[in-house]
């Protein structure tokens, strides 16, 4: 008997669905907000900021405020090791950002000691960058890995001197106005084209020694790049608010 109750249940919610769907299509019709027009021919999205290039730097200063000591060339950004690490001049909460990076094809070091960088959303959450291509470090600390957080779900570097891009999808966190945490920040990342952060939650900033913090922040602010030292290189560097 369940079997025939289920089956008259079966087809009296499929009657109803066909009912609703005799009726006006335009009532699950939305044609407000319009969504903006953006431009795809070009490389750059056309509501994008261009963050480097390939010409100077005018978007970006040492953190005394300084004029960028790095090298630029070929329309090219390397790190210049000591000089320390350089940040926007403009600042971003969520956003899409668009980087492309290479480590030294002349290998040198190993584990953390090798090609690398870092890039910190909100000058406090660190995606890692580093030669990850048969170099073992520890699995939160490869490239694609949320640093000391989060390590990716694939390892998908290419070798020491090629051309890698990282295709970042960011929501800052919010927080009351207590201070208090009301959601943490996510991430998603595509790696070379590969997923390797999944809208992953981020604990809190970054921290080399000990466990994140979350410690209430501007709802925007700049990006850095990271000098750790190695001669990464970067190029094509641009972001979307969202």
């Amino acid at each position: 008997m369940k079997y025939v109750f289920l089956a008259v249940c079966t087809l009296t919610a499929s009657s109803l669905f066909a009912q609703e769907r005799n009726g006006d299509p335009k009532l699950t019709e939305s044609w407000k907000p319009v969504p903006p027009v953006v431009n795809t021919q070009a490389a750059v999205p056309g509501d994008a900021i261009i963050l480097f290039d390939g010409k100077n730097m005018n978007g970006w200063k040492h953190k005394d405020g300084s004029a960028v000591k790095w090298d630029v060339k070929d329309g090219i950004l390397t790190v210049k090791g000591g000089t320390g690490e350089i940040i926007s001049q403009q600042s971003f909460g969520d956003c899409q950002l668009h980087i492309e990076w290479r480590t030294p094809a002349t290998v040198k070091g190993e584990g953390q000691g090798r090609g690398n960088s870092g890039i910190f959303l909100m000058s406090t959450y660190e995606l890692q960058v580093l030669d990850s291509y048969n170099n073992t470090t520890y699995s939160n600390g490869q490239a694609g890995s949320i640093y000391k957080q989060t390590p990716p779900l694939v390892n998908a570097s290419k070798g020491p001197g090629e051309w890698q891009t990282y295709d970042i999808i960011f929501t800052a966190p919010r927080f009351n106005d207590q201070g208090m945490l009301k959601s943490p920040a996510t991430i998603t990342v595509l790696h070379n084209g590969v997923l390797v952060q999944n809208n992953t939650t981020i604990w809190g900033s970054t921290q080399y020694i000990g466990l994140p913090d979350n410690i209430k922040h501007a709802d925007k602010l700049p990006l850095i790049l990271q000098d750790h030292g190695d001669p990464v290189s970067f190029r094509n560097i641009w972001i979307r608010n969202l």
